[in-house]
């Protein structure tokens, strides 16, 4: 089974506003073709144009065309840019007294007017030429013009450039889907769906299925929102997933399912969920963990946009041990460094009391990362602000270290640190003059779960001062596998509870330790991560009865 948001895979892909107004403008149709060729489409199949305002070329010259869309701007009432979802193209205004009501109509039609106009293609005067729009050696020679619909004042102009609040954006959301960033994304979403459904049902046989909407509760899960029906103490429910409905479906035979299908949570909006988003949902019958994650790995690959660049298979894969030990979180973004590293041993004799007291602890850690340059672009506000976090939601101290005694802002604990094991720290740590080591003691999981948000923020930090440590064009995908099948309970820790759901199967090798050591058994699950954002995640089912009997009467019984 695997699960992929398309929310989060289309926030990775987007562009930012500045560059989109670029791609669009001078070559939409390259922006946005896929990976493999295709028919051009019949944009102006059925409709009044003849021609789309982006595609016009000298190969149209002397052509008769008529187009429609929003004036983009006009100069002195000689000259309108015309503006579809393609691009721009310049238009002529008439200035002859012949064509006086054409004239009145393109001269007084407000900008972001809707306009039809039909003319003819012609070469632009020698040195009028604008290299910069893919329309740039033409403009049309308008004959008539017909105002479709006028413009009132709006709350802002429709131009890339302009800035715009989210909340001025959401509320005139109709203006904003004509912006080229919008229509870059929702186009874009368009053809990688297409190309999914092309790779799955085309090239290797699986069937989209609908399923409905209206259900009963699934149990285990997300929260789910309530429906309420006619009948007096009846209620439906939305479907966090379509769970149930994709089991009926393998134990009916149907073998290689797949749905873009529409999921509910009630779980209030995050900057990872959304009360409501779409994703790419896959079941699979007589399959393991590498045939799905090759599946899938096929599918991004086969669907990739070109001007993205190419997709390399297979994707690396990290435990989430590993993920944890390094990054300090199951969902690693591994476009740039800063891992965490244990130093526990350098200190092992250390006279420092907090990092004393951590280490005769059981799972007593000393953990640091080093903020390449810290010590040039962070301010001690920063650093303020950092150890003000640790202590407010870990409870913990974390120290910054200098290799500069000047630059430790008179610490005495960092001072003797570097006194007392400072060549061990900076031969574990590879510093450099200008670096910065941020280093806190306490147990393994908490220690590297703070580091893992202070290397977050460190790199948000060093950005915003022009470090560039994550690069917007690259897309690291990366597999985590080998999850706990089994999580102690917040409230009751004594207790057991599943780290994803009940029926994710246990890995083969780990099985034995149910009966002994349940805590250490590692789960079938797997999570597929682009750029530090969970964008998919599946597992592989338990398919044994007695074995599922066993973990929901016995392991779950609390």
């Amino acid at each position: 089974m695997f699960s992929g948001w398309l929310t989060g895979l289309r926030r990775g892909l987007a562009t930012p506003t500045g560059r989109t107004a670029r791609l669009i403008g001078r070559s939409p149709s390259r922006s946005l073709r896929l990976s493999s060729p295709r028919r051009v489409p019949e944009l102006s199949s059925f409709v009044a144009r003849t021609n789309t305002c982006g595609e016009l070329r000298s190969s149209h010259l002397g052509q008769e065309v008529t187009l429609c869309g929003w004036i983009q701007y006009r100069r002195q009432n000689i000259f309108l840019v015309l503006r579809d979802f393609q691009g721009l193209v310049q238009v002529l205004i008439p200035q002859d007294e012949s064509a006086a009501s054409v004239k009145k109509i393109l001269c007084e039609a407000p900008v972001e007017s809707v306009v039809q106009v039909s003319g003819t293609v012609v070469s632009r005067p020698p040195g009028q030429e604008n290299p910069k729009m893919p329309t740039g050696e033409i403009e049309i020679k308008v004959k008539t013009a017909e105002l479709l619909n006028p413009c009132k004042k709006l709350p802002f102009e429709v131009k890339d450039f302009m800035k715009k609040t989210e909340a001025l954006r959401l509320q005139y959301r109709y203006l904003d889907l004509r912006s080229s960033q919008m229509q870059y994304n929702l186009r874009l979403r368009s053809q990688m769906v297409m190309k999914m459904r092309e790779y799955l049902c085309n090239l290797h046989g699986f069937v989209d299925v609908e399923t409905p909407t209206l259900f009963k509760r699934t149990p285990g899960g997300a929260k789910e929102f309530v429906i309420p029906s006619r009948e007096p103490g009846k209620f439906y429910s939305l479907p966090q997933s379509p769970q149930q409905f994709k089991q009926l479906l393998m134990v009916g035979g149907l073998d290689r399912y797949f749905q873009v299908a529409r999921c509910y949570r009630d779980e209030g909006s995050r900057p990872d969920r959304q009360p409501e988003f779409t994703q790419i949902d896959v079941e699979m019958s007589f399959v393991d963990q590498t045939g799905i994650r090759s599946l899938i790995e096929g599918l991004l690959q086969y669907s990739w946009p070109i001007d993205k660049g190419p997709v390399g298979v297979p994707f690396p894969a990290m435990t989430f041990a590993e993920a944890l030990a390094s990054y300090g979180t199951d969902k690693p973004d591994t476009r740039f460094g800063m891992k965490i590293v244990d130093i526990s041993d350098v200190f092992r004799n250390t006279e420092v009391g907090f990092l004393q007291d951590a280490l005769s602890k059981p799972q007593g850690t000393v953990k640091a990362i080093c903020i390449p340059e810290g010590a040039k672009y962070l301010k001690r506000k920063d650093i303020e602000s950092i150890r003000k976090f640790a202590a407010d939601h870990f409870d913990q101290e974390v120290l910054p270290v200098f290799l500069k005694a000047n630059r430790n802002w008179n610490s005495p604990v960092a001072k003797l640190l570097m006194e007392e094991q400072g060549l061990g720290l900076i031969r574990r740590m590879e510093i450099q003059e200008e670096d910065m080591v941020l280093l806190t003691a306490g147990e393994h999981k908490r220690a590297c779960s703070l580091l893992g948000k202070l290397r977050l923020e460190c790199a948000d930090l060093l950005e915003a001062r022009g470090v560039l440590l994550r690069d917007p064009a690259l897309f690291s995908f990366l597999w985590v596998v080998d999850f706990p099948l089994f999580l102690p309970k917040e409230e009751n820790p004594g207790e057991l509870e599943s780290a994803h759901h009940p029926f994710t199967a246990p890995h083969p090798s780990d099985i034995h330790l149910l009966h002994t050591e349940p805590e250490k058994v590692r789960s079938q699950h797997y999570d597929l991560v682009l750029n530090g954002s969970e964008i998919g995640g599946g597992s592989i089912r338990i398919h044994d009865a007695q074995l599922q009997r066993y973990i929901l009467e016995t392991l779950l019984k609390g």
